[in-house]
């Protein structure tokens, strides 16, 4: 049997081939993805969208690393690690972007909550790292100076 791009857009369609389900697969993730909190245009409303609260918890236990001063907004590296119990997300936020929420990991039981990213910052302003652990809030900020903006401006 010869599969040519019509049969292959009808098994897509139908859903009922090994490749069809693959490619609709991402769709399926895509489910759960907060898309009113990802466009929110303010940091708490962001928050509230996402994790159902502003009410966050400086910890000490949360270790959020960036660099003091980013020299290409574009693409700064951002690492936020925790060595807290039943850790459900991490979420990192950049206060002065026009979307604040920049990324959201969701952390499986049993691994360790350890995440690495390069996110666009338009200007300096406050990164600031919630991990939701046992349901509850917990934060650590860092202002971090941008040099060129990388949103865009």
């Amino acid at each position: 049997m010869s599969m040519n791009r019509r049969t292959v857009v009808k098994a897509i369609a139908a859903g009922g081939a090994l490749i069809g389900a693959g490619v609709m697969m991402p769709r399926a993730a895509m489910a759960a993805w907060a898309e009113s909190a990802f466009k929110a245009d303010k940091q708490d409303a962001a928050m509230n969208a996402l994790l159902g609260s502003t009410d966050t918890a400086e910890s000490a236990e949360v270790t959020l690393k960036a660099p003091d001063i980013a020299e290409n907004g574009a693409v700064v590296p951002v690492t936020v690690r925790t060595k807290m119990a039943n850790v459900e997300s991490i979420s990192i936020f950049v206060e002065n972007n026009p979307n604040p929420l920049v990324a959201e990991f969701k952390i499986p039981a049993g691994t360790e909550a350890d995440v690495s990213t390069r996110l666009r910052m338009g200007k300096t302003s406050k990164v600031t790292a919630v991990v939701k652990a046992d349901g509850k809030l917990y934060s650590a900020a860092k202002e971090v100076k941008v040099t060129i903006g990388g949103c865009g401006g």
